[in-house]
């Protein structure tokens, strides 16, 4: 039994059975691939995959079982060789955070700056995506942080711990009508047609529970991905805009006025997850830390131990 036979079995699985995908994922050839994973079911005595002809369909009930076992195996192995990074290397090393664009572009800079300065050694990688596609990228190791609002506490493999809370704002053109209006209401908001973050992004589903709950219908003139397209749309007209709070620079977006609606809206949580069973080396306790000042390497430790569900801000 190899580590290379416990990755190809993993990679197989991670490309919907396609050994094909797999292979070209690996960077391997298909048949050295299906030899492999024959060698080690022999070795175990069970098949790990259900077959029609050469075809794999599917996990058998041992293969299910063995499947977990397999990625516990890989990310201790993977752990084995951070572990002996962190002290051979102390300060060098690699640090890839999966987020949004608003995280990004709005909360990171100072982060990244910040630690920047302390871990001039640290290769610094930002991979942007959907929320799902962040906890996914984290989940296979391709990532060591995840940092978005939404869907992050809602796969069991990660820890999902809260950063930060934060509100949305209604932004419009200079001059609008809404402008003036003192505290702004959802009913007054619904005249006006609206852009707004497509619905994975940055608390959507709160935006639209509160406009569900007056009995009103919210169908956004245009869904982004992120708030700078938002603004460019609000700008020019199109409708009037709902962002994160964070994203409004009064300096940059001069030709838009920000209303208030921590009122409208439920508060959203950005939460910070890794990998459970992941070792977490220095500098990342100390990402995380710079991010949210209260995700202490102690109170991280704390919640990978088992607190983790019952942590909150």
């Amino acid at each position: 039994m190899t580590l290379q036979q416990l990755r190809f079995v993993r990679e197989t699985v991670r490309q919907g059975l396609s050994l094909t995908e797999a292979a070209h994922a690996l960077y391997i050839s298909q048949p050295g691939i299906s030899k492999q994973i024959k060698e080690l079911e022999g070795e175990l005595g069970v098949q790990i995959f259900a077959r029609h002809g050469k075809r794999f369909t599917g996990l058998t009930e041992p293969g299910k079982a063995i499947l977990e076992v397999i990625e516990r195996l890989l990310i201790e192995a993977e752990n084995l060789r951070e572990t002996a990074r962190e002290f051979a290397g102390a300060g060098t090393g690699g640090l890839t955070i999966a987020t949004t664009h608003t995280q990004a572009r709005y909360a990171l800079p100072r982060v990244v700056h910040a630690f920047r300065a302390r871990f001039p050694g640290v290769r610094l990688s930002l991979l942007q995506g959907s929320p799902t596609q962040i906890a996914a990228l984290v989940l296979r190791g391709e990532a060591n942080v995840a940092i978005a609002t939404e869907a992050l506490d809602l796969h069991p493999g990660l820890l999902a711990l809260p950063g930060y809370h934060w509100s949305h704002c209604v932004i419009v053109p200079a001059g609008h009508p809404l402008a003036d209006v003192e505290r702004l209401s959802l009913e007054e908001l619904a005249r006006y047609p609206v852009v707004t973050y497509s619905t994975e992004f940055a608390g959507r589903t709160h935006i639209d529970r509160a406009f569900q709950a007056k009995g009103l219908t919210l169908e956004p003139v245009l869904a982004a991905l992120d708030a700078d397209v938002i603004k460019t749309y609000v700008e020019i007209g199109l409708g009037v805009g709902i962002i994160a709070a964070m994203a409004f620079d009064p300096l940059h977006d001069r030709a838009l006025r920000s209303i208030d609606a921590s009122h409208l809206f439920e508060s959203n949580t950005t939460r910070v997850a890794v990998r459970r069973g992941a070792y977490l080396r220095g500098y990342v306790y100390d990402f995380i830390e710079l991010f949210s000042p209260q995700l202490t390497r102690d109170a991280i430790r704390t919640a990978i131990a088992g607190a983790g569900d019952m942590y909150e801000l």
